[in-house]
């Protein structure tokens, strides 16, 4: 592999029009099992999408999903990577995540010739792309393809029906100690904008922002989102402060879905699609 890389080096310097080709043969380069290491819940859950997971050897706490990837070495957490193991488990391929794993270790790797692929999405249609680029990785890529295609299938079909959707102003509850929520500079604000909903803090200069219970009325939410299986007891003893109608439609969110830029996310956004309109028919 070193030496391929050297001669793909070469070649992008003198013939720069054949860039396209290169990735080509870029790609089919690896072996029939390329090795691959995922830092991230999300990056592991693109790479199964993108049918790597038999090629996975490794992958971050907490990438719970499909079933298979639970059994995976872990070679990363919220506290760092394990750079030595790492090394010696030699992958092809590592699928990281700028802000959520340490830069250092990263540019370590990549200076030693770890070929490290990024994946933070700014946008849904992200989702689409990673799997189809993760897929031609593989020898199978049909199965990206096919999954790319059905993503993006069901995004544009969320899109269509919610495009003239009425607004409904939400809360979205991400801690109640202390009261945290998600501006529309976080991830998750994507879903609920996809189905029509406004956020009352869209405009905090933090992406998590901490709140008080005044600004949350003064706000008038129409609707609360949550994560959990019920509001948290710190929440309901406040929550008989918030118009009359956000007491009556507060509503559950799957986290893994809600928080993870994977396909599984246009699950969290049918939830929420349905909890609009619920609160959009009862006016």
């Amino acid at each position: 592999m070193p030496r391929f890389r050297a001669r793909l080096v070469l070649l992008l310097v003198c013939r720069p029009v054949f860039l396209i080709s290169l990735w080509g043969l870029a790609f089919s380069a690896y072996a029939t099992s390329p090795r691959v290491i995922s830092l991230a819940p999300h990056a592991t859950e693109l790479a199964y999408a993108a049918g790597l997971g038999p090629h996975l050897v490794a992958a971050s706490a907490y990438s719970d999903y499909p079933e298979q990837a639970k059994s995976l070495e872990r070679v990363a957490n919220y506290r760092g990577i394990k750079l030595e193991r790492i090394i010696a488990l030699k992958p092809d391929l590592i699928l990281a995540w700028r802000g959520g794993n340490p830069p250092k270790p990263l540019e370590t790797l990549a200076k030693m010739g770890f070929e490290i692929r990024y994946l933070n999405p700014n946008q849904l249609s992200d989702i689409g792309q990673f799997i189809r680029e993760l897929g031609r990785y593989s020898k199978t890529s049909d199965i990206a393809t096919r999954n790319a295609k059905a993503f993006d299938k069901k995004l544009a079909q969320l899109k269509a029906r919610y495009q003239n959707a009425p607004s409904v102003r939400y809360f979205y509850l991400l801690s109640d100690t202390p009261l945290m929520t998600a501006s529309d500079r976080a991830w998750p604000s994507q879903l609920f904008r996809l189905c029509g909903g406004e956020n009352i803090f869209a405009e905090s200069p933090a992406a998590y922002p901490q709140v008080n219970m005044e600004q949350v009325i003064t706000r008038l939410p129409q609707t609360v989102f949550y994560t959990g299986a019920t509001l948290p007891e710190s929440w309901q003893s406040m929550a008989e402060l918030v118009p009359d109608h956000a007491q009556r439609f507060t509503w559950p969110l799957n986290p893994d879905w809600l928080t993870r830029a994977t396909p599984r996310a246009l699950n969290a956004a049918e939830q929420i699609c349905t909890a609009l309109d619920k609160v959009r028919h009862a006016q």
